[in-house]
């Protein structure tokens, strides 16, 4: 009885305020509302709005991808209203992990920052990678004959990944405030560039290329018997994988959603925020707002410029297969400038999201306590951040990491379920809790949004399950291993059984 107990123990929401001022493990709060706002846009706004919309129009929903981004965008929305509540309450640094562990107990709230580390470590892998492969797209439509690949002891060395990772982890350890301003100004760079392709897009639009704005539903290639490619709904249904129509819509939104990840980082910054009560919900629903008028916009543009079957005719659509169908190839050098500017501060936000996910595991000594040590002057994760950056540099300039694209959605979407469930359940242990945010209509939007998430999960491919279990599998090894014999919450508990003071608080 003792040992399931141990796995469902709480940690309260007071002593997760006090961990977070806890000597030599402190986070400086420096960040405004604008900053956090910049950080969600700065994230959300990659390579994703130039090819994610194009790949969802050409391979799945046709026009109608505009349909598609409102279905990722509400139920992202209902997401973020849920952490928005949380942060509000729990301003400390952990996100979905330690909103988790004040409602669900120790086990699951280990298991969802073991997600967020998958999503957030493969994120940054797979962005740093693309960042490498743009920068020699950049190269060479600029005649610039720089090699960005080199031979390392027989191994080849993608050198563009590495050194952005470097960069930037040097400017996180610098501090968090430091890191915001260069931020700022690459996003408002790249927002400038969005909105130059989307008013140069909207010159060629035609409105015959909307219709039909839903097409008719087709099979996929492959069908049934091409097990792993399929989603995990249709595997389990027997339903033929199709695209277009209803079901290439909502396909698409499964698809399309990876371009919305990113909020949730945002709430990994809670202890690094000004006034956090008003400012992470102002930040969160702002930054949203703007990412969706610009998907939005983007998708317009795309599906206006030429007919979707383009799109789908092409190995790799993008917007710029959109600009060289009407006879604008210029735009494609506009457009990977672009994606190099984007993908720049993807990188930062998800590599700073990483170590504050990590500190708070390792601050409950979920995972090695020594990793949680702040500078005492710049009040950053100096270690942490090295960790990181180094296995974040490795992934990306050693191995073909983009392969598990998808792990980072179903990372995400898993937190979101239980964010969603979690606001309902702390509504009612704790009801007299200050809320300075509260999501409307609770408990019917909260489980609404567990649903929809939870709907998206199962329109991922079967061998993204597969690879996620034994993610799981090996993260639930490594607690039983080490993290339920350190947990902090449980040593406190052991000693308050045996009647002596805790001597972990050290």
């Amino acid at each position: 009885m003792r040992f399931l107990q141990s796995l469902t123990r709480t940690k309260t929401i007071e002593q997760s305020i006090a961990d977070a001022a806890e000597p030599g493990r402190e986070l400086k709060r420096s960040l405004s509302a604008w900053d956090l706002m910049i950080l969600g846009v700065a994230v959300a706004v990659g390579a994703g709005i130039f090819s994610v919309g194009a790949r969802a129009a050409g391979s799945f929903a046709g026009p109608a991808v505009t349909l598609a981004f409102v279905l990722a965008a509400v139920t992202c929305a209902l997401a973020v209203m849920c952490y928005a509540e949380f942060a509000s309450s729990i301003p400390v640094a952990g996100s979905a992990y330690t909103y988790t562990y004040a409602t669900f107990g120790e086990l699951l709230a280990w298991i969802i920052g073991w997600d967020l580390i998958l999503e957030l470590l493969t994120a940054a892998a797979v962005i740093a990678k693309y960042w490498g492969i743009y920068l020699a797209t950049v190269f060479e439509l600029f005649d610039m004959h720089i090699p960005t690949t080199v031979g390392v002891f027989g191994l080849a060395l993608d050198w563009g990944p590495l050194f952005i990772v470097a960069v930037f982890t040097a400017l996180l350890i610098q501090g968090t405030k430091m890191s915001a301003r260069v931020n700022n100004v690459f996003t408002l760079i790249k927002v400038g560039i969005v909105l130059f392709v989307i008013v140069v897009g909207l010159s060629y639009l035609k409105v015959e290329n909307f219709s039909p704005f839903v097409p008719p539903s087709a099979p996929t290639s492959g069908g049934s018997a091409d097990v792993w490619s399929q989603s995990l709904f249709s595997w389990a249904t027997g339903a033929v994988p199709a695209k277009y129509g209803v079901a290439g819509v909502l396909s698409g939104a499964a698809l399309v959603f990876f371009a919305f990840i990113g909020f949730d980082v945002v709430a990994t910054s809670a202890e690094e925020v000004k006034d956090p009560q008003k400012t992470l919900p102002r930040g969160i629903f702002g930054g949203l707002a703007l990412v969706t008028i610009l998907y939005l916009l983007v998708s317009l543009a795309l599906t206006g410029m030429v007919p979707y079957t383009v799109l789908a005719a092409a190995e790799n659509p993008s917007l710029a297969t959109a600009f060289v169908a009407v006879g604008a190839g210029w735009a494609a050098q506009v457009i990977s400038v672009g994606i190099l500017i984007g993908l720049t501060t993807v990188i930062m936000v998800l590599l700073m999201g990483l170590s504050r996910v990590l500190l708070a595991m390792s601050r409950d000594g979920l995972l090695p306590r020594w990793l949680s040590v702040t500078s005492p002057t710049r009040k950053t994760p100096v270690r942490l951040q090295l960790v990181c950056g180094v296995t974040v540099a490795l992934l990306a300039g050693l191995t073909q990491v983009e392969i598990l694209e998808e792990m980072i959605n179903i990372g995400t979407l898993s937190a979101f379920v239980l964010v969603s469930v979690g606001v309902v359940i702390l509504r009612r242990k704790r009801p007299d809790l200050p809320r300075a945010y509260r999501v409307p209509f609770s408990p019917v939007l909260p489980i609404v949004s567990a649903l929809l998430c939870l709907y998206l999960m199962l329109n991922l491919t079967t061998l993204t399950w597969v690879r996620f279990a034994v993610w799981l599998a090996v993260g639930i090894a490594i607690y039983f291993a080490y993290g339920r014999r350190h947990s902090r919450v449980g040593m406190r508990a052991d000693a308050a059984r045996a009647g002596v003071i805790d001597a972990q608080d050290r």
